[in-house]
């Protein structure tokens, strides 16, 4: 038995290539990072990440996270049933196309799959779609305790994603303020993909794909496939930045899914707490999500321009002002000795000195410290600094 599984579990992996949920996030993230680029070129003339790094964002980060939770699911048994992945895989598809990444949370798609399998079971609903057929009898009265589960352990990845890579990915976005003036916002619009090892009970797959091999535990037979999920992620910061807003906001939902996941555990001994974990849950995801947009609204930024020197809005990975140790939100008072106030200014001033530019700057704490660095001819306009004009 053990040898089978191990072979499922191999051709699982191999399955995972033939579901389109995972080509049309592919093709989601090359679009995403493909805005993101002309957005950033419109506003500061170059890019500051490929156009490549949305997608290798989306189909590396996660993977860890993706072991983890398939460990957990095949160790404990976590069946889903075909219908539960039918229609996440529907609401997927539709926020991948309408292009709105807060309907990808974890909590807000387990939730509403959750609601129209318990709609399916209460109106003794059948759909066929193709060879595939969606029996809404039963639907749900064996998902209660595993689909919140399933959503907490996912909503802890989300936050645990957004924690370490919300910041990274965020994109400085030149706006106007209300005095005239111009400010920078950060958006950060990420997907990810977590390929998870489902445990589908009976043969109900067998009835489309005969192909499809399963494996027998006793009197019982069952598929394994392994589902992406997809998680996605949108959100402006204005007032903060984006290392001080998505980290909180990602601590924020892994508490929301470790609440999930713990209620889901005691739905074993009374099932309604399951639908509550799920209720609470997208309730909890939702409010978080706009109370982070009220909060970030046009009244006043934490990167606009400065009279007292050149606001750094953005630093280039890899390049001299990233080894200075610069950071978005400082403020360049003087370089080579010279007062700046424009980027015309700063690309003067550093012409003084061909080889090595000090940079005079105030800190996030408004505290003045020195940056130097060994800077060619050449290399003048190539510092890596976006700042706010």
């Amino acid at each position: 038995m053990d040898e089978t599984i191990l072979i499922e579990i191999l051709k699982g992996i191999g399955r995972l290539f033939i579901n389109p949920l995972m080509y049309i996030a592919i093709i989601s993230a090359i679009y995403l990072g493909y805005r993101r680029v002309k957005r950033e070129r419109r506003f500061f003339n170059r890019r500051i990440l490929g156009g490549w790094s949305e997608l290798k964002n989306m189909l590396v980060m996660g993977f860890v996270l993706s072991v983890i939770i398939s460990v957990f699911s095949l160790v404990i048994g976590l069946t889903v049933s075909l219908e539960l992945l039918t229609v996440v895989f529907v609401v997927s598809l539709v926020a991948l196309i309408i292009y709105t990444y807060h309907l990808l949370s974890p909590a807000i798609v387990m939730a509403i799959a959750f609601c129209m399998l318990a709609i399916m079971q209460w109106q003794n609903w059948t759909y066929s779609i193709g060879p595939l057929e969606l029996n809404g009898t039963d639907a749900v009265t064996n998902l209660v305790m595993t689909v919140p589960i399933l959503t907490g352990l996912l909503l802890m990845a989300e936050g645990i994603l957004i924690r370490r890579y919300g910041g990274r990915f965020a994109s400085p976005i030149m706006e106007t303020t209300k005095r005239g003036l111009n400010g920078i916002g950060y958006y950060s619009k990420q997907l990810w993909v977590l390929p998870v090892f489902t445990i589908i009970p009976g043969n109900g797959i067998q009835s489309f794909a005969p192909f499809w091999p399963q494996f027998t535990v006793g009197a019982e037979q069952f598929s394994l496939i392994v589902f992406p999920f997809i998680i996605g992620f949108q959100q402006m910061v204005r007032q903060k930045l984006p290392m001080n807003v998505y980290p909180q906001m990602g601590r924020s939902i892994v508490m929301i899914g470790q609440f999930v996941l713990i209620v889901g555990l005691t739905a074993y001994f009374s099932p309604v707490l399951g639908a509550a974990a799920l209720a609470l849950g997208a309730i909890s995801r939702t409010v978080i999500g706009i109370y982070y947009s009220r909060a970030e609204d046009r009244n006043s930024y934490a990167v606009m321009r400065s009279d007292r020197g050149v606001m750094i809005a953005g630093i280039l990975p890899n390049s001299p002002a990233e080894k200075m140790g610069l950071l978005a939100g400082e403020v360049i008072k003087r370089v080579n000795g010279q007062d700046v106030y424009t980027e015309e200014d700063l690309y003067k001033a550093l012409q003084i000195n061909a080889a090595h530019c000090r940079l005079e700057v105030l800190d996030h704490a408004g505290e003045l410290r020195l940056a130097q660095h060994v800077v060619h001819r050449d290399d003048n306009y190539k510092i890596g600094l976006l700042v706010v004009n």
